[in-house]
């Protein structure tokens, strides 16, 4: 008598069945999945397109917990974008010198790189921030500009959702309080100082489509020194984003030889994986103005917060 048949092997992947071939999908890498597998045929372009699958890669790569519980309005987009997450700034720390920065004003005795706490100065609320950029008795700034198609933002993302654009500095002053959201930065004790920060979002030709640059801050002398986290959130702005200047500084408020001024490191540009758009207030409406005028009337977000 013959053994008994076994079950035929499959003919064709596809009749897997469809929460199977979700979870194979969860292993390929999300480039692959959309540049070939969406291609194969519809079936695999419908599992593809599903947001259960981002979410399950989500969950796969740590983005996410199992007791998320946050709204996602695309779970597609927060895949990307929370893979692209980190800072955009080169050596925000000072642990290469001065390194990626283009010193745009170096007066005084310049810019230097000092070690923390430095002379009349406190610990930074980060251990693992070693190091800081000091200022000097005349202005001294420095800038970056950030190339978000070249750090992997295609442009359809940036110009269809928009995601919020979150920047923080962390400046210290020899002084206290009376600040406008911009960044952290610090001051010396025993010296007043003058801080000040501008972050623009250009266009591909450099048109200013946004820009964050509060009044500059002024610290008294005999302060105490306080490291302040300055946090502003681009969110709704225009289309047609593809650069980011950051630029920040100051100087000493007692001319004095040195570095007196203020104490600016760990600062931060980062993509969010939030997206806060009013879509209905994004696109244009008859008679509405664009560029600068639409930038002014977006709803940016800031928030100050001291250590």
């Amino acid at each position: 008598m013959d053994a008994p048949h076994s079950k035929a092997a499959l003919d064709s992947i596809n009749e897997l069945p469809e929460n199977i071939l979700l979870e194979l999908f969860t292993h390929v890498p999300a480039r692959q999945l959309l540049l070939n597998c969406r291609l194969v045929c519809s079936l695999w372009r419908d599992l593809i397109d599903l947001m259960t699958l981002w979410k399950r890669k989500c969950l796969r790569e740590g983005f996410i917990t199992k007791d998320w519980d946050q709204p996602v309005a695309d779970w597609k987009i927060f895949y990307f974008l929370r893979s692209l997450h980190r800072n955009l700034l080169r050596n925000p720390c000072a642990e290469e010198d001065m390194f990626a920065w283009q010193i745009d004003f170096n007066g005084g005795d310049r810019w230097k790189v000092e070690s923390l706490p430095g002379a009349h100065g406190t610990d930074f609320p980060d251990p693992k921030v070693k190091k800081y950029f000091v200022t000097s008795y005349e202005m001294c700034l420095k800038s970056q500009l950030v190339d978000l198609v070249a750090e992997g933002y295609w442009e359809e993302l940036l110009d269809t959702f928009r995601p919020d654009i979150v920047v923080k500095d962390c400046p210290r002053w020899l002084g206290h309080r009376a600040l406008n959201p911009s960044t952290r930065f610090a001051a010396r004790a025993d010296c007043g100082c003058t801080y000040q920060l501008k972050v623009q979002l250009a266009s591909a030709d450099y048109f200013v489509l946004a820009s964050f640059e509060p009044p500059p801050v002024t610290i008294q002398q005999w302060n105490n020194a306080t490291w302040t986290e300055v946090s502003y959130t681009f969110s709704d702005y225009p289309r047609g984003v593809r650069y980011i200047l950051f630029q920040h500084g100051g100087r000493d408020t007692q001319y004095w030889a040195g570095w007196y001024g203020p104490r600016v490191t760990n600062s931060s540009i980062v993509v969010s994986p939030k997206m806060t758009r009013n879509q209905a207030s994004s696109e244009a409406q008859p008679g509405q103005k664009h560029g600068q005028e639409e930038a002014a009337q977006s709803p940016y977000r800031a928030v100050v917060q001291i250590f």
